[in-house]
C-alpha cells in the first residue's frame, strides 16, 4: 500500500523493458517540478514562528481538499518510475496519463488553496489515470488490478475514485479541444527542455495485450502541490 507497514515499492522495482515514451518523461517533468516547489512552500509554512502562522493560518492558506489523497511519509518511488508502473502494466494508452493530468490540473482549478504535494501525487496519479482510462479505453482493467499496480488496497482505491468524482463534480468529459491543448503544452514542454523533436501524442486504441503482474506491498505516499505549469482551461 502507499502507507502502512512492510516492503514498499521502489524506485528499482520493475523498470519498464522498452523505452519510456516521452510523454511519460514530460509528465513526470512537471509533475516533479510542482511538487518539489509546492513541498518548500508547505515546509516553508510549517517553519514560520507560532504567532505568525498559527493553526487556522495554515489550513487557510493551504487547503485540505485532497486529504483522502495524504499518506504519512513520501514513497520511495519517483514519479517517472511510478508513472513507467501505470503504463507498463495497465496498458494504458498515453493518451490515459494525459488525461489523468487534464484531471489533476481540473481539480487545482477548483480547489486553489489545496496543493499536489510529495505525500499525495502518487494516489491522485493512480486514480486520475484509472478514471481516465475507464473514459477512453474499451478494454480496461478493474480497481482490483489497479490497486495492485498502485500499491494501494482495493477499498482505499475506491474511496479514492470516489472522492475524486465529487472533487471534479463528475465533470469527466475532456473535449477534443481541451486535449489538444493539453497536449500543445506538454509538446512544448518537451522542447523547452530539450526533448528533442516535437512528438505528438495520440488518442488511444483499446489494448489487449496483458502483462503479467507480481505481488507488491505498499509505497508511502502523502500530499503534494500541483500549481499552474498546467495551461489554462480553455473555454468551449
Amino acid at each position: 500500500m502507499l502507507s502502512g507497514s512492510g516492503s514498499e515499492l521502489v524506485e528499482g522495482d520493475h523498470a519498464a523493458a522498452e523505452p519510456t515514451p516521452r510523454v511519460l518523461m514530460i509528465l513526470s517533468l512537471v509533475l516533479e517540478r510542482l511538487v518539489a516547489r509546492n513541498d518548500a512552500l508547505i515546509n516553508g509554512v510549517r517553519e514560520l514562528p507560532l504567532e505568525e502562522s498559527g493553526s487556522g493560518c495554515y489550513h487557510s492558506h493551504i487547503g485540505n481538499s485532497f486529504n483522502a489523497f495524504q499518506g504519512v511519509r513520501p514513497p520511495g518511488i519517483s514519479i517517472l518510475k511510478y508513472l513507467e508502473r501505470i503504463y507498463k502494466y495497465t496498458n494504458c494508452s498515453p493518451s490515459c496519463l494525459v488525461v489523468g493530468f487534464v484531471y489533476i490540473d481540473r481539480l487545482l482549478h477548483r480547489h486553489p488553496h489545496s496543493l499536489v504535494a510529495s505525500l499525495n501525487v502518487h494516489r491522485l496519479l493512480v486514480t486520475s489515470v484509472m478514471v481516465a482510462s475507464k473514459m477512453l479505453d474499451d478494454v480496461h482493467y478493474n480497481n482490483a488490478f489497479y490497486a495492485r499496480v498502485g500499491g494501494v488496497t482495493k477499498g482505499e482505491l475506491n474511496k479514492l475514485e470516489l472522492e475524486l468524482l465529487f472533487l471534479l463534480d463528475f465533470d469527466l468529459t475532456v473535449t477534443a479541444r481541451a486535449f489538444q491543448t493539453y497536449c500543445f503544452h506538454l509538446e512544448k514542454e518537451m522542447l523547452l527542455n530539450g526533448n528533442g523533436e516535437m512528438h505528438r501524442i495520440q488518442m488511444p486504441l483499446p489494448l489487449l495485450v496483458s502483462n503479467s503482474l507480481d505481488d507488491v506491498s505498499e509505497i508511502s505516499v502523502d500530499d503534494s502541490t500541483l500549481i499552474s505549469s498546467s495551461p489554462p482551461q480553455p473555454v468551449d
